[in-house]
């Protein structure tokens, strides 16, 4: 089994995996299914090679930080965690355009945005 199929059986009863949306230098993201608020979310989820290379730090230093976050351009942290060590976190899926997982993203018609 690998990571993610033991991330979607392990987060099954709260969000249903559709598809990847990218990756990133430390992340790949995935667009899902909030079964409990029937939205739309992206799920950013840590590399695990990364994270057996360079530990898991930054990755919760960027969950720390997004949680305290507060500001209309800034998308909210809805839920984190880890599953077997394998670090996420969940935020809204914003259409209409893309962004990169560690910074500023351009508009693209037909590209989603995420965290």
């Amino acid at each position: 089994m690998t990571i993610n199929d033991r991330l979607t059986s392990a987060l099954s009863d709260r969000y249903r995996f559709e598809r990847e949306l990218g990756q990133g230098g430390m992340a790949t993201v995935y667009l899902a299914h909030d079964l409990k608020h029937d939205r739309q979310v992206a799920i950013k989820v840590l590399r695990p090679e990364l994270a057996a290379m360079i530990g898991s730090d930054r990755f919760l230093q960027e969950i720390r930080v997004t949680a305290r976050l507060r500001h209309p351009h800034i998308l909210p942290l809805y839920d984190s965690g880890a599953v077997d060590g394998v670090l996420y976190y969940v935020s809204p899926l914003v259409e209409g355009g893309s962004k990169q997982l560690t910074g500023a993203g351009s508009r693209r018609p037909g590209r989603s945005r995420w965290t």
